[in-house]
């Protein structure tokens, strides 16, 4: 047996709030992990969880959503123990990304480590058999992403009509991604004498109408978006023109108090340049994105988690489940799409009630998204106009101008006059158009 687990079982700490509810081996667990007091979140859910309830919960990153659902969920397998089943789980985690997965399963472990509960973590990127293995021999809890869940199910590795609770998590990053269809397949194999819990970071109406068709007389929680955490974020932010944003990154990264730097960015190869450039400056810098392999990602992720690496480049989803301490700082490279993912953004910097401080530039085509963000916010971001890259162009920028340009969009096509005998030039990829000899168009061929 693993000396951890002989250690005694009586918590060596008073639990508090929610985690009064849980019996010693998880409190203990808690305690290990340097938790006495739950969050807002673990306050709210954990007794409706183990009341057996079914749930919708509306929390952004960083707020211990995590813990708020594995914790009961462990609770529960503790008290109603039965023998475990070949190709079959008691619990299944669906989760969008393999790092979600990936922390999910972590969180499996460190708090179910006084308990007899087995889990298999199943995603995509590596070999199947190793999971496949783990399913032969029966497993409480399953964390997976839904393409490599529903190879194995398809493969009839692993059969879902013994599963007693499921966990979807970040249904929102679900639906960014995709991969509805895939949950509904899901769903569609699961028992209909179940508990479902659904959380969700944003909640809007495509997200509550997937919440409908799963739940049955759910409980609902929302923790107030973004306020506690933004709230103990010092944030900045500079106007900036888009081809100076690099020699603005590499002035700050200049500042050794920049110790362990998340930053975000909206497009794949975006990423890869920004680590080739810092790369160039002797700064230490990796990129994880969708397009990198899964031992990429997790080497990367595990460099920086252990400071080897000082600047984490990444995208939204692949940032989905990095659940890394201390980040100094979150610098938006470019501004989100949306309002709700800066603040789940800038959340990386202040988890679990710590502060921290978030950095965001804005160039002229991103002026409309920085309204937007500041009105969701109430607040205006305070503004750094004393750098020698600020941006008046940016900052006063408006109409079109104020907007990223429509994929796809190389400019205006030229206006020709009547009388001009020249022919128009038209866009990559555009149609172009000729007339047979009834006078109907026709496209060329090819």
């Amino acid at each position: 047996m693993d000396k951890d687990k002989k250690k005694s079982s009586h918590p060596r700490t008073v639990a508090r709030g929610a985690f009064t509810l849980l019996n010693s081996e998880l409190q203990q667990a808690v305690s290990d992990q340097g938790y006495q007091t739950p969050t807002p979140i673990q306050d709210e859910v954990i007794k409706d969880i183990l009341a057996g309830r079914d749930l919708i919960g509306c929390a952004q990153t960083g707020t211990g959503k995590t813990a708020a659902f594995v914790l009961p969920i462990l609770q529960y397998l503790t008290i109603n123990l039965r023998p475990r089943a070949r190709g079959k789980a008691r619990v299944l985690v669906l989760a969008p990304t393999r790092e979600l997965a990936a922390q999910i399963g972590d969180s499996v472990k460190n708090y179910g480590r006084y308990l007899k509960v087995t889990h298999a973590v199943i995603f995509g990127g590596v070999g199947q058999n190793p999971q496949v293995r783990a399913l032969e021999r029966g497993v409480d809890v399953v964390v997976a992403t839904p393409g490599r869940l529903l190879d194995l199910i398809n493969q009839r590795h692993l059969r879902l009509d013994g599963t007693e609770v499921f966990v979807l998590d970040e249904a929102d990053r679900m639906l960014d991604m995709g991969f509805i269809h895939d949950v509904k397949r899901i769903i569609a194999k699961l028992p209909q004498n179940r508990q479902t819990l659904f959380f969700s970071a944003t909640m809007d109406e495509e997200v509550l109408k997937l919440s409908e068709t799963i739940v049955k007389d759910p409980v609902f929680v929302s923790v107030t978006p973004g306020k506690p955490a933004v709230e103990r974020i010092v944030q900045k932010l500079f106007f900036v023109d888009k081809n100076n944003k690099d020699a603005l990154l590499a002035q700050l990264l200049e500042a050794k108090h920049l110790s362990r730097v998340l930053v975000f960015v909206q497009m794949k190869h975006s990423a890869n340049r920004v680590v080739k450039k810092l790369e160039s400056l002797s700064i230490s810098a990796s990129a994880i994105h969708g397009n990198k392999s899964q031992g990429a990602r997790t080497e990367a992720l595990s460099k920086f988690k252990l400071g080897k690496t000082r600047v984490l480049v990444a995208t939204d989803i692949a940032a989905r489940g990095i659940d890394v301490d201390s980040i100094s700082h979150v610098i938006n490279y470019d501004l989100p799409n949306t309002p709700e993912t800066y603040v789940h953004r800038i959340g990386r910097t202040a988890r679990a009630g710590a502060e921290g401080d978030a950095v965001s530039f804005c160039s002229a085509a991103e002026r409309d998204q920085l309204r937007a963000i500041e009105k969701m916010l109430g607040l205006e971001i305070p503004k750094e106009r004393t750098n020698k890259f600020y941006s008046q162009t940016a900052e006063h920028a408006s109409g079109a101008a104020a907007r990223p340009a429509a994929k796809g969009s190389r400019g205006p096509i030229r206006k020709v006059n009547p009388g001009d005998k020249s022919k128009p030039q038209s866009r990559p990829g555009q149609s172009r158009w000729r007339r047979n000899k009834t006078g109907d168009r026709k496209r060329p061929a090819g």
